[in-house]
């Protein structure tokens, strides 16, 4: 049986800040963060949208009522969960008004989240040919202001149905994957912002890409030159091609320069949004899919999924037939081209306005957040959520 993406979507919050601008404001050379991280536009998520509704909004626009018949099962990965009990997958199955005759849940391993999601909706389709499920990666990455990690914030979703007899991408079987307990990057429960050792992440990002490829070689006998790209899970665009470096000398020089014309094609979304941690890789993938039109049907796919703490997986897949028109293409670049640019103090005034943490209630409004689904406020304790489309 073959299983895999039937569909991929995407949203980012409508908000974004430049790059140069927060490099000056930070006394810091532009180039630093636009050639040296690789990043030009950083979302800034209002306080009206926070994962759940990144993630709702992205599944929103590529769900139609087959689908929300046929899916008994939804998988969130996220690290920026809103509660330590209810799935996330909770309210966005009520969101978009799924089958009640469903499961779920709510996955967590850093930015691995997403692709642990993948890799149980195989096992689950596998058993239930008929259904499909829907997998999704939320994450609003935030360090605070004018610390280390600022220029690598971001925020945004990408939703996946996996399914048998995929129209996008079937995922071939074999991967390769590989845990450790290091403290590399990680967010305590009573923090809401993220603890990073850069140099240390960075070297384990890579070390974890050279084994679990080794691994994948020596398991299944491919090489480079049996793909056409390779995506990587991306905390900033430069960090995936660090990896990717490593192994290019491997190949010929006309392979050499596919995979790294490729890669910079796989950046593109992600430059102008930003790490979304549990999305990102999948980000990079729909980079890939929607920019490069040349890409030909048939074409092998690797994946690099990393999760500090730390996961790691390469994972492959083979993309179908007339792939392309099962795409949103033009949803996308509205979404893209509809984003305002604020300045680096509106931003600190967005970054600094928070949902309270006391157990106050407040409402908010949604009229000036363009996104179909928002959050409306908090009464008792309980986040309340709007679907403007209902």
């Amino acid at each position: 049986m073959n299983i895999g993406i039937d569909k991929i979507g995407f949203y980012t919050p409508h908000l974004y800040v430049d790059m140069n601008q927060l490099a000056v404001a930070r006394n810091v050379e532009p180039e630093k963060f636009t050639i040296g991280i690789g990043q030009e536009k950083m979302a800034i998520p209002p306080i009206t949208q926070d994962s759940v509704t990144l993630a709702a909004n992205a599944a929103l626009d590529i769900l139609d009522d087959r689908d929300k018949e046929q899916i008994d099962f939804v998988i969130f990965g996220t690290e920026s969960g809103i509660d330590h009990s209810k799935s996330a997958g909770v309210y966005v199955h009520e969101l978009l008004d799924l089958n009640p005759n469903a499961r779920s849940i709510e996955v967590k391993q850093a930015c691995y989240g997403a692709t642990a999601a993948i890799q149980m909706a195989k096992g689950h389709i596998a058993l239930n040919p008929e259904s499909k499920v829907l997998v999704l990666g939320a994450d609003i990455a935030r360090y605070g202001l004018n610390t280390g990690g600022e220029s690598t914030q971001g925020a945004g979703a990408v939703a996946m149905i996996i399914s048998a007899d995929p129209k996008v991408m079937i995922l071939e079987e074999k991967s390769t994957y590989l845990t450790k307990d290091i403290m590399d990057f990680w967010r305590p429960v009573y923090s809401d912002r993220a603890f990073v050792d850069g140099k240390f992440s960075n070297e384990q990002y890579i070390s974890f890409f050279q084994e679990v490829w080794k691994q994948y070689k020596e398991q299944t006998g491919r090489n480079l030159e049996d793909f056409e790209a390779i995506c990587f899970h991306l905390p900033y665009t430069k960090m995936g091609l660090k990896a990717l470096r490593t192994v290019l000398a491997e190949t010929t020089e006309d392979v050499q320069e596919r995979l790294t014309s490729n890669y910079k094609i796989s950046t593109k979304y992600n430059r102008i949004v930003g790490n979304i941690y549990t999305g990102s890789l999948y980000l990079s993938f729909l980079s890939l899919l929607e920019l490069k039109e040349d890409l030909q049907d048939g074409s092998r796919i690797g994946l690099f999924s990393y999760g500090s703490g730390a996961v790691g997986e390469f994972f492959t897949g083979i993309l179908q037939n007339n792939y392309r028109d099962h795409l949103y293409v033009q949803q996308h670049n509205q979404l893209f081209e509809e984003r305002k640019e604020v300045s680096v103090d509106e931003y600190e005034a967005i970054f600094g306005n928070t949902l309270p943490t006391d157990g106050s209630n407040i409402e908010l409004d949604v009229t000036n957040d363009p996104a179909a689904i928002c959050v409306s406020g908090i009464t008792e304790h309980m986040r309340q959520y709007v679907n403007k489309r209902r």
